[in-house]
């Protein structure tokens, strides 16, 4: 039986695999105005409206029936479903998925506990499962147990939007701001975390690599993606270029995309993000 690979809107899906991949749109509120993730709006114009927006946008979760079309659609084709969602603590896409599969045979939802970039890698990984002519109850097992090994790290350029996102204080955003203070957070299991904070961006970059290391070096075998938010990509090529001892003898390119809204509402534009399988 083929394998039908369901995601949502917020996984940063490489173009090489976008054809193999069906997305569920999330949509995005600027105030009144809502947009359909990747439809309506694409990541240039969400950083746009960011930057020019007194508030912070919010996010919608497809509902249940956003996914029965495609399990509808999968039934027709004789295929089993893979879904892999936004972890249930940060969004109410895992669970829309998990309502609209109770009516359907073959259809395994998987809280993926990562997002963006690390949701991408695993993505990549099933993908690889799939080729390899795993049946799905096989590709399912080894990618429950394989998302408990993506990490992601991340160096935040600007404290700006955590404040906005109530999760700092005037008085820390602007002490941050005039020490030009950089912090380093973590995604795991669907937890974002405060690991450290740097004063710069060099020695915010020489953290993010410690933090990788830390964290158990990574897994060169399975997928490995870099991030940014915003517009340019500079602050990420210079951490490249920063880090290259890091990878230069186990990649021959490091791949790297754009995030979009979930991180990028919080993080605001400028921050970079390492996904991984860690060893």
């Amino acid at each position: 039986m083929k394998i039908r690979l369901i995601v949502d809107s917020t996984t940063e899906i490489m173009p090489e695999y976008k054809d193999r991949v069906h997305v569920v749109p999330l949509t995005v509120f600027f105030g009144e105005k809502s947009y359909v993730d990747g439809v309506d709006i694409d990541h240039n114009t969400f950083y746009q409206k960011l930057i020019e927006s007194d508030v912070l946008p919010t996010t919608s979760q497809p509902n249940p029936l956003d996914f029965a079309k495609e399990y509808e659609e999968a039934k027709k084709n004789n295929e089993a479903c893979i879904v892999i969602a936004l972890p249930a603590k940060l969004s109410g896409t895992y669970q829309s998925a998990t309502i609209a599969a109770q009516d359907y045979d073959n259809v395994y939802v998987i809280d993926s506990g990562s997002v963006a970039i690390g949701t991408a890698i695993l993505v990549e990984l099933a993908l690889r499962y799939i080729d390899q002519g795993l049946d799905v109850k096989t590709v399912v097992e080894k990618i429950e147990e394989e998302k408990k090994k993506v990490i992601i790290i991340a160096l935040v350029d600007t404290l700006e939007y955590l404040h906005k996102g109530g999760r700092l204080s005037k008085s820390v955003t602007v002490a941050g701001a005039v020490l030009n203070i950089k912090p380093v957070l973590s995604v795991i299991d669907g937890n974002i975390n405060a690991i450290g904070k740097a004063m710069g961006s060099k020695r915010g970059n020489n953290m993010l690599s410690q933090e990788i290391e830390k964290a158990g070096g990574v897994d060169f075998t399975k997928p490995v993606l870099l991030g940014y938010t915003g517009i340019s990509n500079a602050l990420l090529l210079k951490y490249i270029e920063d880090s290259r001892p890091l990878w230069e003898n186990d990649l021959e390119n490091l791949r790297y995309s754009t995030i979009g809204s979930v991180i990028g509402t919080h993080a605001g534009p400028g921050a970079i993000a390492v996904a991984f399988f860690k060893k």
